[in-house]
C-alpha cells in the first residue's frame, strides 16, 4: 500500500463515496457505484478466469463491499474459505449481516491484511481518485496491486475503468487506465502469465495475474491426441500445407 500520508486521503474519499451510496441504495450493485446487477454479475464473472477451476480454493476479496462476491462465488459451487476486506465500516456491517461468518467467510475492516489466499481480487476499488494527486494517486494503485500479489499465492486479479472509453462519458471523479501500458507493467513486475480481459461489453478492463509457479490452470479439458503413426497417415499433396 501507499505511505499512509500519501494513502490516507485517497482512502478517506473512498470510504465517504462508498458510505453514502451505500446510505442511499442499500446494498445493491447501485450501493457499490454500479448501474445495475447485471453489470456487477458480469464483472463478478470475469474473475471466474482465474478462480473458476478452483473450487476449494481460498479467496481474498479486497473491497468487498456487502459481500456480493461470495454469493456469486457460492451460487457457481465454489466452496473455498473467503475472506473479505473493505475500508468502510457501513458495508462490513452490511456483509456479516447479509452473510454472517464462519468458518469458511469472514469480513474484516481495514484497506490491507496480513492474511493469505489462493487467489486475490479487487472489484472497483481502483476507480475512485476525486481529485487526488497524480502522484499519490499513482501510488496507491501500486500499492494495491502489490499488496494483492503478496496475499496471493496462486494469482491474483482485479479491474480498472478503461481509457478506451467514450471521453464524453466519462466522469471527472472517477480514473481511466491505459489497458495497454496496465498490461507492459504486470508483466514487467509480475511475469508474462497476464490476461487482459475487455471483451465483456463494459467500458472497462480485467487484469489476470498467475504466478509463475501456478501456470498450469486452467487445465486443458481433454489431453492432446498422440500423433499417428506412419500406417495410420494419410497421403498428402506435397503442394498442400502439411
Amino acid at each position: 500500500m501507499a505511505q499512509p500520508s500519501l494513502a490516507r486521503p485517497i482512502l478517506d474519499a473512498v470510504t465517504a463515496h462508498y458510505e453514502q451510496a451505500l446510505a442511499a441504495h442499500g446494498p445493491t450493485a447501485r450501493g457499490v457505484d454500479w448501474k445495475d446487477e447485471a453489470g456487477q454479475r458480469l464483472r463478478h464473472q470475469q474473475f471466474l478466469r482465474l478462480v473458476g477451476d478452483d473450487p476449494d480454493a481460498s479467496i481474498l476479496d479486497l473491497g468487498c463491499g456487502y459481500g456480493d462476491f461470495l454469493a456469486f462465488l457460492r451460487a457457481t459451487g465454489h466452496r473455498g474459505r473467503y475472506i473479505g476486506i473493505d475500508i468502510a465500516p457501513a458495508m462490513v456491517e452490511a456483509a456479516r449481516r447479509l452473510h454472517g461468518e464462519g468458518p469458511d467467510r469472514v469480513f474484516l475492516l481495514g484497506n490491507e491484511t496480513t492474511e493469505t489466499a489462493d487467489y486475490a481480487i479487487a472489484s472497483g476499488i481502483l476507480n475512485v481518485i476525486r481529485g487526488a494527486d497524480a502522484g499519490a494517486w499513482q501510488a496507491y494503485v501500486d500499492g494495491v496491486i502489490d499488496g494483492l500479489a503478496r496475499s496471493s499465492r496462486r494469482g491474483f486479479a482485479f479491474n480498472m475503468l478503461s481509457l478506451d472509453s467514450d471521453p464524453e462519458r466519462r466522469r471527472p471523479d472517477l480514473h481511466y487506465a491505459d489497458p495497454a501500458a496496465m498490461l507492459a507493467a504486470m508483466v514487467a513486475r509480475h511475469g508474462r502469465h497476464v490476461a487482459v480481459l475487455q471483451d465483456y461489453g463494459l467500458w472497462e478492463f480485467t487484469m489476470v495475474v498467475r504466478h509463475p509457479s501456478h501456470t498450469a490452470r486452467p487445465m486443458p479439458d481433454r489431453p492432446y491426441p498422440a500423433p499417428l503413426n506412419s500406417s495410420q497417415r494419410r497421403p498428402s499433396n506435397s503442394n498442400t500445407p502439411g
